[in-house]
């Protein structure tokens, strides 16, 4: 189709994580769907990260859920909400509402969220609703409130980009929020006294860049800034006009801060630093009076979260760092719509509109909005107690949305066990076979991105829209709809007949704009009795906004964004707690005294190591849509282990090899070796994305003990104690095929996506009698394909292609040995419509002829680039800055997050020299 005959791209919003990049997505009249980064839209300007620009790659129906399933069997909508509702009621009926619950998620828009909390604390009458944000922000959550009374984050991202010091406190931005990332590295090109400091006990690629990077004992974040603290006050560094006026308990946190971390000296002894590069952090610190301080997944995922949080919040309150351009603490959230949740009371201790559920008050005026007939009046089952609940039989009913507790929460073995159990799981999803969905008694299938319409709130309140360019498939609806049609069947249906998600939001928008007992900055007064085209065209656009904003007349994206890229208009950000106005009642924010708490576990004899859990640079959650992407599977292709090379020597394992990581709480994972000097000796580093459909073993979640913070709920996925050893296997391999093989022999199994067939890497212990018949049996050869192969019996090797027609339809190779040849150039065949009497030639020695290029293991996922172009624009075309290497073949031109990769490139190689 040519460019003038594109049809007009819609303007949505990416649904991987809590940045909310803006996108613009076209497809062609082949049905191709095309992603490209919105340049209008103020959270991202047209930047996308890897994964928002393989969004197309993730949009076809095999292995969707597209029917109501009851029991394995297809049903009609009417069925299964009268099996969901006639369930719940009788369970209701029987034991009361505290004996059903909803596990809800940050993939759901506001509106899905809005309806779910409104049927379950105001209909059902229990506050058992919880999401999957409990897992990753909840921390967050409850040390803004404890601080400003309100969970507000006071920062835009306009705040990276005006700040002359960020410090990133437990965040791999590169990788997980590449985005804001490249926003942080524009700003330290056009500003050279910009100084980065990283704060991880990781090396990671975001540390690679940073002007200080200290590698703090796991654990020790609230020491480092309890030290800050009494840093400041020693410096002369109060702002003491703030104090007084906009603040209570300061001298509490002082003198608590004083016991424990009087001096640098101790600091640096309890965080295992130097005292040189503690009093570096803070002299930067307090130097520079525009300071952002952000903090995600490291910190908040603590059993001591909470406590971590006030410990950093204390010193920007301390300096008066808060409320104005470029400076304040800055929660990164992990989700798309984490924020949204939050606002409409997605949490088992929370009401709509950031009431509180506990305040008979708030729960007055919220009843009274809703005409409710009930109201929760306590809070709810947070979710690692909403699986111990159910173990015991208080819970017995449970609707599980958009997530994969199975393999996300921790003690992921423990819930599965409890999911089997349970007297009714439901679960809506729009994948058929997730680890969870294989539980479910009835499947309710839903939309997905593309598919959908509503809102989201991105990390810096930024609501945004989520448009539909695809129809909905088979009989899939969307959440508030399935959500709406269970209400309805329960006899609820007055109060949940909504037409359109716009008549939802403006529910929602006027529930916020009720005058509250103690003033909200979440105010939407100004959305609220928005038109449907008014909603349709609705910009993104950050809260509080308590007047109508004059850009919803006319070019309502244009104007945003202008106004966002004016140096002469001030972000949103500036004037929220500019001037006080905390949400206590006395309009003042709180210190909060914090005495430094390590986690619990210690490693011992048995299980010497600490675990560290996170996310890879590719993937998102637990792969059910970047798992379908043949870009994104190519950088990391199976399960793996970081561990420093002191304890792999150690502990007898190899890099390339097989290990089997155990901990306390389960069954062992087999993953990958990867021997880093960027791990801790004494750590280790599992990626937490691999489920039961991309590998044998390899949840890594099983290995988490479910240890929370006693104060937010929030899991400690960043500290378990675990022991590494070699995984024993007999025969190794790898299988690229365009057919699923049925693995039977293979202990470990490892499979990823590539564009027109599978990769599995393979490893077993029990060995079929003849491998010739058995990979004849595992690729399904028939008489009408050509099959070459070559066994040798004494050395274990065995190696076979097949061959229809000219095209290459699957290759096996087994070895006795880990090592194998590499799969790149094997890999490239696959994309060829027919192979060369050369290459097939070539197939069973696994390396291309004479002359043939190979790309190497891909290291740029948005251009597909491999590293082997990449050393050779280094080492045969004098590259010799990332930049030139991006000028001579794309890498690192898009999203950025490779740009550490090609660095440690570009240093190597200069070593080479």
């Amino acid at each position: 189709m040519s460019e003038d005959r594109l049809p007009a791209p819609i303007r949505t919003t990416c649904p991987y994580c809590g940045v909310g990049c803006g996108v613009l997505a076209t497809v062609d009249e082949d049905g191709r769907v095309e992603v490209k980064g919105d340049p209008a839209h103020p959270s991202n300007y047209g930047r996308l990260c890897s994964k928002g620009a393989a969004l197309g790659e993730t949009v076809y129906l095999a292995e969707r859920l597209l029917y109501p399933e009851i029991a394995g069997e297809q049903v009609s909508w009417e069925q299964a909400f009268s099996a969901v509702a006639g369930g719940f009621r009788d369970i209701i009926d029987k034991h009361g509402p505290d004996a059903v619950a909803f596990y809800v998620s940050g993939q759901l828009l506001t509106e899905d969220y809005y309806v779910a909390n409104k049927l379950m604390k105001g209909y059902i009458g229990s506050a058992n609703i919880d999401t999957n944000s409990r897992l990753c922000m909840s921390s967050a959550v409850a040390a803004h409130k404890r601080a400003f009374g309100e969970d507000c984050v006071p920062c835009s991202y306009d705040d990276l980009e005006r700040a002359q010091c960020v410090v990133l406190v437990g965040s791999n931005t590169a990788w997980c929020h590449p985005v804001l990332y490249q926003r942080i590295e524009q700003a330290r090109r056009k500003h050279p006294d910009f100084r980065l400091i990283t704060i991880d006990p990781r090396h990671t690629p975001t540390s690679d860049t940073a002007d200080l990077h200290l590698a703090l004992k796991p654990g020790t974040d609230a020491f480092l800034f309890n030290g800050l603290l009494v840093w400041l006050a020693a410096h002369g560094e109060s702002d003491d006009y703030f104090i007084a006026h906009h603040t209570r308990g300061m001298r509490e946190a002082l003198e608590a801060a004083r016991r424990s971390a009087p001096d640098v000296t101790s600091v640096a002894r309890q965080c295992g630093l130097e005292a040189r590069d503690v009093e570096a952090f803070y002299r930067l610190f307090s130097r520079h009076e525009r300071v952002v301080t952000v903090f995600s997944q490291g910190v908040n995922q603590s059993s001591s979260g909470v406590d971590k949080i006030n410990s950093i919040i204390n010193c920007h309150l301390f300096t008066g760092r808060i409320g104005r351009r470029g400076m304040g603490p800055f929660s990164f959230t992990g989700q798309p719509n984490a924020m949204g949740g939050r606002e409409v009371g997605g949490l088992a201790n929370q009401l709509a509109a950031h009431l509180e559920l506990e305040n008979a008050a708030h729960r007055e005026l919220v009843q009274g909005f809703w005409q409710s007939p009930l109201i929760a009046s306590q809070a709810g089952l947070k979710a690692v107690d909403c699986i111990e609940a159910i173990e015991q039989g208080r819970v017995r009913a449970i609707w599980i949305m958009a997530t994969n507790p199975v393999v996300s929460m921790p003690d992921a073995e423990r819930v599965r066990r409890a999911l089997q159990q349970c007297e009714l799981v439901v679960v809506s999803d729009c994948v058929r076979e997730t680890d969870s969905v294989q539980l479910a008694h009835i499947r309710l299938p839903a939309t997905t991105w593309g598919e959908r319409d509503g809102t989201v709130t991105n990390s810096e309140r930024r609501i945004s829209r989520q448009r539909a360019f695809l129809p909905a498939p088979g009989l899939a609806r969307h959440d508030w709809q399935i959500i709406c049609g269970v209400a309805r069947a329960m006899g609820y249906g007055d109060a949940f007949a909504y037409d359109r998600p716009g008549q939802i939001f403006d529910e929602y928008a006027r529930l916020c704009a009720l005058p509250k007992p103690v003033a909200r900055q979440l105010d939407l007064t100004g959305l609220a009795g928005l038109t449907h085209d008014e909603y349709d065209a609705l910009p993104p656009v950050q809260w509080p906004l308590r007047q109508r904003p004059e850009f919803l007349a006319g070019d309502a994206f244009g104007a945003v964004s202008s106004a966002a890229r004016s140096a002469d208009i001030e972000p949103a950000s500036s004037g929220l707690y500019r001037d006080g106005g905390f949400g206590h009642d006395d309009g003042r924010a709180r210190f909060i005294a914090v005495a430094p708490a390590l986690p619990a576990a210690a490693p011992n004899a048995e299980f010497p190591l600490l675990l560290n859990t996170g996310r890879i640079r590719d993937q998102w959650h637990t792969m059910t849509r970047t798992g379908m992407s043949p870009r994104l599977s190519a950088h990391r292709i199976e399960p793996f282990v970081d561990i420093h090379p002191q304890d792999a020597k150690r502990y007898r394992v190899e890099d390339g090899h097989l290990a089997e990581v155990r901990s306390p709480a389960g069954q062992g994972i087999f993953v990958r070796v990867r021997i880093s000097q960027r791990q801790q000796p004494g750590s280790i580093f599992v990626p937490m994305h691999w489920n039961g459909q991309f590998s044998a073993r390899a949840r890594v979640d099983t290995l988490v003990p479910a240890v929370c913070d006693p104060i937010s709920g929030q899991p400690e996925f960043k500290h378990a104690i675990a022991a590494i050893s070699p995984c024993e296997a007999n025969w190794y391999g790898f299988i690229i095929s365009r057919r699923r093989p049925a693995l039977k022999y293979a202990r470990y199994w490892a499979r990823s996506r590539g564009r027109g067939f599978w990769r599995y890497e393979v490893a077993g212990q029990a060995s079929p009698d003849d491998w010739s018949a058995h990979a004849r049996q595992l690729l399904q050869v028939s008489e009408e394909t050509h099959w070459i192969e070559f066994h040798d019996r004494s050395d274990g090797h065995y190696r076979a292609a097949q061959i229809v027609g000219e095209r290459l339809e699957s290759v096996i190779f087994i070895d006795s040995q880990v090592l194998l040849p590499p799969r790149d150039w094997l890999v490239s065949l696959f994309q060829k419509p027919a192979i060369s009497a050369a290459e097939r030639n070539s197939l069973l020695s696994g390396m291309p002829p004479a002359g043939v290029d190979d790309a190497g293991r891909i290291v740029c996922a948005c251009f597909n680039v491999g590293e082997k172009t990449i050393r050779a624009a280094i080492c045969n075309k004098g590259a010799d800055t990332v930049e030139a290497v991006g000028a001579l073949c794309q890498a690192g031109t898009n999203c950025g997050s490779c740009k550490p990769e090609i660095g440690s490139l570009l240093k190597s190689c200069v070593q080479v020299r």
